[in-house]
């Protein structure tokens, strides 16, 4: 079993303490987004690798070791953009980015990072020149320490939309879905940008669009830094996707960096007030304030 932590929230960013915590227990516990009912999770025990996603490792570089040393493999799908303020509230400067991912290049071999230009935005503050001016300069600072972009176009989701709409009301922004001639244009100059600095582009859950299809939750590449095959079978979660059978272990609404784009979160404020009241030490990464009933755990044992 793959675990994946998490697309749902930055786990490694906000909630490296908690993670620590059940990975140390061996387990934890998952509420399912749909039914809010709980199931448990190994942590450990029949556990093949794990893929983290985030916009910031730097706390969660001790945990990271930690999983290193207990000997799981684990990928990183690290999202870097550079986007305006506008768009990315709170997510840290590109340039410090860029040193992250060097650092964990260098500690775990280039195979263990994935960057992520995704999702591609194009707005009255980032129009397709910018994306590709931008998209030069952070391939040509990350050359030699990755050998994947994951890239995609923003999707019109519920949440994206209002967030988007916000935003672009409060900076007085626009934003649109450019026609498959304009993305598939602007796809091949990405693609050409990439291999220019050694590495793949591949493309998230748009098989509407021509090249490579990502698999973000990728057990070849979780073999490659493994040492030996990864059992896992294809199981996508949309049209497109070929990512590998897991397990997410976050949660929606939890999410505070406050990117415009967000499919995962209806309120930043929301979010940073349940990071406020997060418990490191529960056995899920967000309770109910009721806290969880044994009618509410179910879905059998996973360890």
């Amino acid at each position: 079993m793959i675990v994946s932590a998490s697309v749902r929230t930055d786990i490694p960013a906000f909630y490296g303490e908690w993670f620590r915590n059940r990975f140390r227990a061996g387990y934890c516990l998952v509420a399912n987004p749909f039914s809010g009912q709980y199931s448990r999770v190994s942590l450990r025990h029949g556990v093949d690798g794990f893929v983290f996603w985030t916009r910031n490792p730097g706390p969660f570089l001790p945990v990271l070791a930690e999983v290193k040393a207990a000997g799981f493999p684990f990928l990183i799908q690290y999202t870097v953009t550079g986007y305006p303020q506008e768009i990315e509230t709170s997510v840290i400067e590109a340039e410090r980015s860029i040193a992250l991912i060097r650092q964990l290049a260098e500690l775990y071999g280039r195979r263990a990072v994935v960057w992520r230009y995704d999702p591609i935005l194009l707005s009255d503050l980032t129009p397709p020149d910018w994306h590709i001016r931008n998209f030069a300069r952070l391939a040509a600072e990350l050359e030699g320490a990755v050998d994947e972009v994951v890239v995609s176009f923003v999707q019109n989701y519920r949440k994206t939309a209002r967030n988007l709409a916000a935003r672009g009301r409060k900076f007085s922004f626009s934003w649109r879905d450019p026609d498959p001639e304009e993305k598939t244009k602007a796809l091949a100059r990405l693609t050409d940008l990439a291999a220019a600095r050694g590495m793949r582009l591949s493309i998230c859950s748009q098989p509407e669009l021509p090249g490579e299809p990502a698999r973000c939750i990728d057990a070849r590449r979780l073999s490659d830094l493994a040492g030996h095959p990864v059992p896992a079978r294809t199981k996508g979660t949309r049209p497109g996707c070929l990512c590998a059978e897991s397990r997410d272990i976050g949660a929606y609404e939890s999410c505070p960096h406050g990117c415009a784009y967000c499919y995962a979160v209806n309120s930043r404020a929301a979010a940073k007030a349940r990071l406020r009241a997060h418990d490191p030490l529960a056995e899920a990464l967000i309770l109910p304030p009721e806290g969880i009933s044994p009618m509410q755990e179910g879905g059998g044992s996973l360890l």
